[in-house]
């Protein structure tokens, strides 16, 4: 029996012996403990934006540990937090020269939440509290973030949540009949925070969180002027605008953030996962500095702290992180080879089985359909059987690890490491004909 308890896991694979065991990992591919092979199409989760095995970044954790291993920046400075800082600063876009460390995700967002709050209290507006969010959005897993996520299936076990956290509409324009004209669909879909926040009540609503591209749905990629009609009603209500890139940022869409992609500025951006490409946990947030005056009083402060918050070490990797992106051009990278990581995808769609493909830069989606013609998707009951069983078994099998996500739509989910190219995205083609080809012929078996 294995003590250990999985993330999002069941037990009953760990206690049957049935765990995988990852050992080594080396550019875009990891093996197993029978040194089986197997390419990571999903950069971990969405983390590894350098690959694997980079003794760079192993060499500056060593390092920065036998100098300092660990000290709070609880009224202290270290000096790779402070240097990091300033990094991030000069390469966030506008006046986000604030940076407050965490240590993963759902802090980040957590964080965001506790601080658009307390903002206001500080500025005299005490009854904005409230925060929006998309529907079918995943923020983070903490009771504050899992009340922004928009996923019912995973929030409803641990409800009463925290109150405020509202939803709207998301941009999937798959099978929408109102989204022909893209931009007017986004506009629509804009709106819709409008309509929302005069509902609840401007003078109640502290926040707007979003993601660049949409992860949960499956890669939703905002229409034209999305953003640029989000960033105008955010500031008629005078409500903040918190760009979550916990997945978008370093890279992961061809820019240092996303919301540089899509051309609108953030009052707060949120990160973690790629700025140290997974070697040492670290996450934060970026804030402009409007929203760090109310705090810069003799007797102000923030009312918020985590103890391994930005943590030597993990700062000394994020530095070393950034540094192996810049010199290797992996930005330039994934703007380069995008299309062509699309236009394999893209083939698959002579396959009855695939309804969609979607997403940017390395952040892209398969979605699966029971009916090429009419578009119908899968019964939760063949989700499980096909999706969850069969191909996600398989994939595993012939060595490609993905994610199978039927948290909304079936899909098969892709992001590769930012050093991929060609040969992992045939790779990636090839291993999604074979499997996908296999489970349509099941399908129609009724072996499925």
């Amino acid at each position: 029996m294995s003590n250990l308890w999985g993330q999002f896991s069941q037990l009953t694979s760990i206690q049957e012996q049935r765990l995988p065991v990852m050992v080594r990992g080396e550019g875009c591919y990891v093996f197993d403990q029978n040194d089986k092979r197997y390419l990571d199409g999903l950069s971990g989760l969405f983390t590894v934006q350098v690959g694997h095995g980079r003794k760079e970044l192993a060499e500056a954790a060593a390092k920065q540990a036998e100098k300092l291993a660990y000290f709070p920046i609880w009224s202290y400075g270290t000096e790779p937090a402070l240097e990091l800082a300033s990094e991030l600063a000069a390469l966030a876009p506008g006046d986000l020269n604030r940076v407050f460390f965490t240590t993963g995700g759902s802090e980040a967002v957590e964080s965001a939440w506790k601080l658009a709050r307390q903002y206001f209290a500080q500025i005299g507006q005490p009854s904005r509290s409230k925060i929006i969010s998309r529907y079918l959005s995943y923020h983070g897993s903490t009771m504050g973030a899992l009340s922004i996520t928009g996923l019912p299936a995973i929030k409803n076990v641990f409800e009463p949540l925290v109150p405020g956290a509202v939803k709207v509409r998301n941009t999937n324009s798959f099978r929408d009949p109102d989204a022909e004209d893209l931009e007017a669909f986004g506009l629509r879909c804009a709106q819709d925070i409008a309509t929302r926040i005069e509902m609840e009540g401007p003078s109640t609503v502290a926040a707007v969180i979003l993601e660049p591209v949409q992860n949960t749905g499956g890669a939703l990629v905002p229409p034209p002027g999305y953003f640029a009609r989000v960033r105008e009603i955010c500031d008629h209500y005078g409500v903040l605008l918190i760009s979550d890139e916990v997945i978008c940022a370093f890279g992961r869409l061809g820019h240092w953030f996303g919301s540089e992609r899509y051309e609108y500025q953030p009052d707060i951006i949120t990160f973690a996962k790629g700025v140290t490409s997974g070697y040492s946990p670290l996450g934060g947030m970026m804030i402009s500095e409007a929203l760090a005056e109310p705090f810069l009083g003799e007797d102000d402060m923030f009312l918020h702290g985590l103890t391994f918050a930005g943590h030597p070490v993990s700062a000394a990797v994020a530095l070393a992180n950034i540094e192996l992106i810049k010199r290797e051009q992996l930005l330039q990278n994934v703007l380069d080879n995008e299309s062509s990581l699309t236009a394999h995808l893209r083939r698959l769609e002579d396959l009855p089985i695939v309804g969609d493909v979607r997403g940017e830069g390395y952040l892209q989606v398969v979605e699966l359909v029971r009916d090429p013609v009419t578009l119908e998707t899968f019964s939760p009951e063949e989700c499980k059987s096909l999706l969850k069983g069969l191909i996600s078994h398989r994939l595993f099998e012939e060595g490609l690890m993905c994610r199978t996500d039927d948290r909304a739509e079936p899909l098969i989910v892709l992001s590769p490491p930012l050093i991929a190219g060609e040969t992992q995205f045939a790779e990636i083609e090839s291993v999604l004909r074979t499997v996908l080809s296999e489970a349509w012929v099941a399908l129609q078996s009724g072996s499925a």
